[in-house]
């Protein structure tokens, strides 16, 4: 669309119903395009490429607690299980220059290898893959396709972005994750390239997310650039955590928001993004929100 500056979008996995955690990355996204002026667009797309943990029900039902939220989409919502061609395509595009290659190791087996490196991993931590199969995996089954990183024996390379509220971030991909997977053997996306070629597809230019999610932000940079895509601005949010500080989740038992008190649920996921009280009814909250959080972030393209 011409003179189009501003696309967001907001990217539920419906492994289950929206949570308070879930909401105020939600409110934030769509506060972001609305404070970038009347062109700005949101758009909502549903991340079901894991079809063995996504159900369309809960899909559905993500879009109807949306909308009882008064938090709208500008256009009809995309699902990732209907673009797998645009990621085949897009692996073909790194087979061909060389940037991924197949992988026959299992957990248990990168596990056993960053034992015998003396490179054990850190509780909660994820694996580092030390490279295995860089060269080769022996003639064993493929599991994966992972992308190529530096060489093992290369200097640290620091991928740097700006995120627009956390400042200036950096990491070294191969030392901190490793050669990362981007498609499973089952034939499956993995989701650093889904969102990748998703977030280019859709044009987006602006990303809001949480801020467990910005770790991920140093992937997709560097499959941006491998693949000749632009690379979005960045925006993580703070995160709902329990009473343990743990981050909120489906998987510890986070309760689905309650659409039927609107008002509520989403005044308390502004009080976390560091917006003040609601007034009246949602419409004027929610206008009131985005003047504040204009002020505060200034949404540019």
């Amino acid at each position: 669309m011409p003179g189009l500056r501003y696309i967001g979008r907001f990217a539920p996995s419906p492994t289950g119903l929206l949570h308070a955690g879930s909401l105020v990355a939600a409110l934030a996204s769509w506060l972001d395009a609305r404070a970038a002026g009347p062109t700005a667009r949101w758009l909502v797309r549903i991340e079901d490429v894991d079809g063995t943990r996504c159900r369309p029900e809960l899909a559905r039902a993500n879009l109807q607690q949306l909308a009882g939220l008064g938090l709208l989409p500008d256009e009809v919502p995309q699902w990732q299980s209907q673009r797998q061609p645009l990621y085949l395509a897009a692996m073909q595009q790194l087979q061909l220059q060389g940037a991924c290659y197949p992988c026959a190791c299992s957990r248990k087996d990168v596990e056993a290898a960053l034992v015998a490196l003396g490179r054990g991993r850190p509780r909660n931590s994820e694996l580092v893959y030390p490279g295995t199969c860089r060269l080769g995996n022996g003639g064993r089954p493929e599991r994966a396709t992972r992308f190529r990183l530096t060489a093992a024996d290369a200097a640290p390379i620091l991928t740097h972005w700006i995120d627009r509220r956390l400042g200036v971030q950096q990491q070294d991909v191969a030392q901190d994750v490793g050669d990362f997977v981007l498609q499973r053997t089952d034939g499956s996306f993995s989701y650093q390239l889904a969102v990748v070629v998703d977030d280019a597809a859709q044009g987006v230019t602006h990303v809001v997310r949480g801020a467990d999610l910005a770790d991920n932000t140093a992937r997709q940079i560097l499959l941006q650039q491998a693949l000749g895509l632009p690379t979005p601005r960045y925006l993580h949010t703070p995160l709902v955590v329990n009473a343990a500080g743990e981050k909120l989740s489906k998987q510890n038992g986070a309760q689905p928001v309650d659409t039927t008190q609107p008002l509520q649920a989403l005044e308390a996921a502004a009080r976390v993004l560091g917006l003040g009280p609601a007034r009246a009814a949602v419409p004027e909250a929610l206008a009131g929100w985005v003047a504040q959080w204009r002020e505060l972030y200034n949404p540019q393209p």
